[in-house]
């Protein structure tokens, strides 16, 4: 495993375990991040706040320099996670971010870090 991936998480299988979404209320939002999304802890910043609350997916940077992603919880915890994202902080500066519906995935049960 590389010095990054220990330090801000990698694949699948070295992400944490959470609660899977109850189906009936769970919604699942395919993400697109543009502006300083890369090099500044972006996916981290991501995955950290989605396993705090409780979100399973993924995140991924783009060779374009979006980062997409895909998110899925309830539906009020998935918009917070979306509004923290808008918001970013001090380095990371999202200066647009369009979502989609999706179907959800039954008995995923974690947040990951693609490369």
């Amino acid at each position: 495993m590389s010095f990054w991936r220990n330090i801000f998480g990698g694949a699948d299988e070295d992400a944490d375990p959470v609660e899977p979404v109850n189906l009936q209320n769970g919604v699942r939002k395919a993400g697109r991040a543009v502006g300083r999304v890369q090099g500044v802890g972006f996916r981290f910043f991501v995955q950290s706040n989605a396993k705090a609350m409780g979100i399973t997916g993924w995140v991924k940077n783009m060779s374009d320099g979006s980062v997409t992603m895909e998110l899925q919880g309830e539906a009020e915890v998935v918009e917070r996670l979306i509004a923290k994202i808008k918001r970013g902080n001090d380095w990371i500066q999202v200066k647009s971010f369009e979502s989609s519906d999706m179907p959800v995935v039954g008995g995923e049960n974690k947040f990951a870090i693609r490369y």
